[in-house]
């Protein structure tokens, strides 16, 4: 069996698509499986580490980008429908999937033309451009939330939409099973996105006068993204503070797998990841993520209970120190805040999608 799993850009597009391809070994041993992507995307530096093939693509984004770079897109899309179709020519897939981003148009699109079976993997409320134009040629769509069915039902035949779910990777289902690491110190994680987020890192630089009280009872791990990371480093040891501080979390799963309290962004893989491993989170939405979905995730898990959040327009490292403060001497409160997070989980997502998709192929379990 092969299978291409097209897109990715961000973590948000690939690590969903990195949790199905591990789920299809699992359930089908031997299977091959390849990424299609772009030089630029998260999915060049990430998927030969996680030991899969890669093929890139010319293809770029149009959304938020001047004239002459949109012109520069649309020259590139002949190239990268070819290279699309002489990938799949030579494959010859038993199934593509589409994961969003750049890539997973042409892909898509190609794989129509050459009949092959196809389906899309929709993470956001608030479906991308690339996945509400390819809608029309899918066999199936996938989505993680409900509310989304109506942007695909109008264009896509009847019982074609499935909501399984945002897939997880395995090894962060394994971190959710169990309580975090117990240790001398408490262990706060900082995640501000693959990229990283430069909000988060000032504010958390600004929050440590705030966290004197409890220095000598609190261990931090930060990923910071990669221009931060030498200053945010040399900070905390300047203040005092047991810190780590990456550029990139690999693997995720043992931070989560320590973490009492995680201090993040909201897209919608992290919000999955923390709702699979329940852990307890202070939200600070991307004010600028397409149609709020960010928002709208961080407070759905706020009026659950499972978290709190603070918009980037209110956020200082005062009330960073404040809320972090209040949570980690409040045991009781943080426990009831990780049942709820784990009450909103959806685990099984990635095994409902595969199995799912085995069907389709004509592999019934």
């Amino acid at each position: 069996m092969r299978v291409i799993i097209a897109g990715g850009g961000t973590g948000g597009h690939l690590f969903p698509g990195i949790a199905l391809a591990r789920e299809f070994e699992r359930q089908r041993p031997g299977v091959k499986i390849l990424f299609v992507g772009t030089a630029r995307g998260l999915e060049a530096r990430i998927i030969p580490d996680e030991g899969f093939e890669l093929r890139l693509i010319p293809v770029g984004g149009l959304v938020g980008l001047s004239g002459f770079r949109k012109i520069k897109t649309v020259l590139q899309l002949p190239a990268g429908l070819w290279r699309s179709w002489r990938i799949l020519r030579e494959v010859r897939p038993d199934l593509v999937i589409g994961v969003g981003g750049y890539a997973s148009g042409p892909v898509v699109a190609m794989a129509r033309l050459l009949r092959l079976p196809r389906v899309l993997v929709e993470p956001n409320a608030v479906p991308g451009l690339t996945n509400r134009f390819l809608k029309r040629w899918a066999d199936r769509v996938y989505l993680a939330f409900e509310e989304t069915r109506s942007w695909f039902e109008s264009r896509t035949g009847p019982g074609l939409v499935r909501v399984f779910g945002n897939p997880v990777r395995r090894d962060i289902l394994s971190a959710g099973r169990q309580p975090p690491k117990k240790g001398p110190k408490q262990t706060l994680l900082v995640m501000g996105g693959s990229q990283g987020s430069r909000a988060l890192n000032r504010a958390m630089a600004e929050a440590l006068a705030g966290l004197e009280t409890v220095k000598t009872k609190l261990r931090i791990i930060h990923q910071s993204g990669d221009r931060d990371a030498a200053g945010l480093k040399e900070f905390y040891s300047e203040k005092g503070f047991e810190a780590e501080v990456v550029p990139f979390l690999s693997p995720v799963s043992e931070a989560y797998r320590a973490a009492d309290l995680v201090v993040c962004r909201s897209g919608a893989t992290t919000v999955a990841e923390l709702t699979a491993c329940g852990r307890p989170a202070i939200l600070v939405p991307f004010p600028h993520a397409t149609h709020g979905h960010q928002e709208k995730n961080a407070r759905a898990l706020a009026e659950a209970g499972a978290a709190e959040m603070i918009l980037e327009r209110d956020l200082t490292g005062e009330r960073l120190a404040g809320a972090i403060t209040a949570l980690l001497s409040d045991a009781a409160r943080l426990e009831r805040m990780a049942e709820r997070s784990h009450q909103l989980g959806r685990p099984a997502a990635a095994e409902k999608i595969v199995k799912d998709c085995l069907q389709l192929m004509g592999h019934v379990s």
